[in-house]
């Protein structure tokens, strides 16, 4: 249902139609004068003005009916993606201790196949949810994106250079191209630093 009204969204031009204040509307205005223009002849003395204000305000509601369907597709389309924003929040800490129950089932040896037959769920669930937009970002070894990224602390590495992500806390979300929750990381601060040595403990160890 989504796709297809992005669908539509996107082959509608989505431009409101301007009205004209007191000329030709631009769309079909040419072609309705040329047919007033021809039927004149056979109108009554003072018809041809009235049938041309008659005209145009007719391509006045025809394009203010134009504006007001665009409009209420572009209200729908926002309404539908507003409420399938909400609807991810609320399971997002669903599949954040579903990855973390595994990962615990994991560390003390639980059984393979249990470990295994759960992670199969886990693999369909965000497969459902991507349907509905919903991609996690990968944010481990990446350079750090304060766009995608919340940094909650820093610390010294020796295999990770400034400002690259050491470790994900909470994985981030996007909803399409929107970001929907960032995600949580610690972040290298480069290479931990050799402590200074006293040149006076330096000499007595020479000695």
């Amino acid at each position: 249902m989504k796709k297809t009204e992005d669908s539509v969204i996107e082959n509608d031009e989505t431009e409101e139609t301007p009205a004209s204040d007191g000329g030709e509307v631009a769309t079909d205005s040419a072609s309705a004068q040329d047919a007033c223009a021809e039927d004149s002849g056979d109108l009554p003395e003072g018809a041809e003005g009235e049938l041309g204000a008659v005209t145009e305000r007719l391509l006045r509601l025809q394009a203010d009916f134009d504006n007001f369907r665009k409009r209420t597709l572009r209200e729908r389309h926002e309404t539908l993606r507003r409420a399938t924003d909400d609807v991810l929040l609320e399971l997002l800490p669903v599949l954040d201790h579903f990855e973390l129950a595994l990962q615990a089932a994991a560390d003390h040896d639980a059984d393979t196949q249990i470990v295994q037959g759960f992670q199969l769920v886990g693999d369909q669930i965000a497969a459902a949810l991507e349907k509905f937009g919903l991609t996690p970002i990968e944010a481990e070894g990446q350079d750090f994106d304060h766009n995608l990224h919340e940094a909650i602390s820093r610390i010294a590495s020796g295999e990770q250079p400034d400002g690259k992500v050491v470790n994900q806390v909470r994985r981030g979300y996007k909803s399409g191209e929107r970001l929907l929750r960032p995600a949580q990381v610690v972040v290298s601060s480069g290479s931990p630093e050799a402590p200074a040595v006293d040149a006076g403990q330096a000499a007595q160890d020479e000695d």
